[in-house]
């Protein structure tokens, strides 16, 4: 089971790796190692995405709050309202 604060540490770490790599594409004057960073920087982002995805995922809805319902004294009679 995946716990709250390993959720962090991941993000945490990937978040880092993704801003590190993204500020050395800037800093580096070696165009082929850009290019490694930029790959790496994407390859953060895509974990990233994959990770909050996972999140979404994994969270369960809480059984204790119920769907809103339209009662009969709530909905307008047809026509009513409608100004032509």
């Amino acid at each position: 089971m995946v716990t709250p604060l390993s959720e962090l540490i991941a993000f945490a770490l990937f978040a880092l790796v993704t801003v590190g790599s993204s500020v050395g594409v800037v800093l580096v004057e070696d165009v082929w190692h850009a290019a490694l960073l930029l790959g790496v920087a994407l390859f953060g982002v895509a974990v990233l995405v994959l990770v909050t995805f996972a999140v979404m995922l994994v969270r369960e809805e809480d059984d204790d709050v119920e769907p809103p319902t339209e009662d009969a004294d709530d909905v307008p009679p047809a026509g009513e309202g409608v100004e032509a």
